[in-house]
């Protein structure tokens, strides 16, 4: 099965598929990583995924897990790394990128719990960057992200990674680190953290290059708050201002599914 796009498109050398409605590109977006999970595991006997969080992806573990039920598809052999937690938070925190892992994908499905990597939010602050590297060495001992999901922020994040002056060829080098979130990335979590002042100001976060180093990206942006992110983003060149728009650093492996609100300043 294979859901058909409204509409095609190719811009700064992205394929674009565009779908009637946030329902139909989450599913294009879950059949992707079906697809991926499938080919590469038959071909080494294991796939390593970056995992999303937020609102946008939701739909996207319901595809899959309710796959998973219908048994056309098995986590056996798969490995998860997610790109962010915000610092500090517990694990068993609800507001938690563990609990939102937890609770959308992983209780439902065969993955096992040894292979399901969170950055952990409780690590003692002088022990955050070692942490951050160790994150990194895992994914390279297994290597390396055959699939990164990604979700974009209004002012045009990926992960954490946060709009700042900083030149392509640095920005290209980030890896996992700690954060200091947005005003805006702020402003958006208010209303899951109940007030502005009430969201945690740090977070660990995958960096650019570690994105931008799996070997098939997938970009899933829905809804008419995302639009002018997204036209930013596509539009190019490629600057950390808008740090979505680095993904046409890689342009061959990156696959953009929007629904046609998030779509609608694209030209």
């Amino acid at each position: 099965m294979k859901t058909t796009a409204a509409r095609t498109l190719h811009l700064s050398g992205m394929d674009v598929f565009v779908y009637a409605d946030s329902a139909a590109a989450s599913l294009a977006a879950a059949e992707h990583i079906a697809r991926t999970i499938e080919h590469v595991r038959l071909s080494r006997g294991t796939c390593v995924l970056g995992l999303a969080t937020g609102s946008t992806p939701t739909q996207v573990y319901a595809h899959l897990v309710e796959r998973y039920r219908g048994g056309a598809l098995s986590f056996q052999g798969v490995s998860t790394y997610n790109l962010d937690e915000y610092y500090p938070i517990a694990a068993n925190d609800t507001l938690s990128y563990h609990a939102y892992m937890y609770e959308h994908l992983f209780r439902h499905i065969d993955l096992l719990p040894a292979r399901a990597h969170v950055l952990d939010g409780t690590i003692p602050e002088p022990f955050v960057a070692e942490h951050c590297a160790q994150f990194e060495r895992f994914i390279e001992a297994e290597g390396g992200l055959d699939l990164q999901l990604l979700g974009i922020g209004r002012n045009g994040h990926i992960g954490f990674n946060e709009p700042i002056d900083l030149p392509v060829e640095r920005a290209r080098g980030l890896r996992t680190r700690m954060v200091e979130l947005h005003p805006t990335t702020r402003a958006d979590a208010a209303r899951e953290f109940g007030s502005v002042e009430r969201v945690i100001p740090r977070a660990l976060t995958m960096g650019v290059g570690t994105i931008l180093d799996a070997r098939s990206i997938v970009m899933l942006a829905t809804g008419a708050a995302k639009a002018e992110a997204v036209a930013r983003a596509l539009a190019g060149p490629p600057t950390m201002q808008t740090p979505a728009s680095l993904l046409a650093l890689a342009p061959q492996k990156t696959t953009w599914y929007l629904d046609e609100a998030a779509a609608r300043e694209v030209v």
